[in-house]
């Protein structure tokens, strides 16, 4: 999937007013709750070969949010995320891959001070000239992560046997970045 040959190169920076970062993951085995973080910052470093591109994100932690206060202050506790010792996940990107449909964006996810590496399908959503002058690109990506790969390992057996949390975590990027001034 090839870019527009007249887009900017050069580091694009996160609006995060416009973007989401969002997560789902199943509960007691029946349903899905679904949240997001709300404080991250981001750079796109677009080159003129696309594949040679970078992304680089740190997430705030304790700006998780589930639509549940008392749910937030645990997951933010140090069963989950333990936000004082470790506020911020970061993602470090190794490689862009064109897939003909997409590309398949690889890179390194740091939580709980644990990295592993991470495959995010991603579409590119196109660019737009907002009416204040900004030049917008738009990205949609999303994987599948195992939250005890990442040290996140609390959990409460059912009666049923099953687990109140599941061990997968989708997660889902809405990002909108800003184009570097000319």
């Amino acid at each position: 999937m090839a870019l527009p040959t007249d887009i900017t190169t050069g580091t694009w920076t996160l609006d995060n007013s416009h973007s989401e970062i969002g997560f789902t993951v199943r509960h007691a085995g029946i349903s899905k709750v679904r949240g997001q973080f709300k404080d991250a910052e981001a750079t796109l470093e677009l080159a003129p070969n696309v594949t040679d591109s970078a992304i680089n994100a740190t997430i705030k932690t304790a700006s998780f949010d589930s639509g549940d206060v008392n749910r937030d202050g645990h997951v933010r506790g140090e069963d989950f995320f333990d936000v004082e010792k470790f506020p911020e996940i970061s993602f470090a990107s190794k490689g862009l891959v064109d897939n003909g449909d997409g590309f398949e964006l690889n890179g390194d996810l740091t939580i709980k001070g644990v990295t592993r590496p991470v495959t995010l399908e991603t579409e590119f959503n196109g660019v737009a000239v907002d009416p204040f002058g900004n030049t917008r690109a738009g990205v949609t990506a999303q994987t599948t992560i195992s939250r005890k790969d990442f040290g996140l390992t609390w959990n409460a057996v059912l009666e049923t046997g099953g687990l109140l949390v599941s061990d997968k975590v989708g997660i889902s990027l809405e990002l909108a970045f800003i184009a570097p001034a000319a």
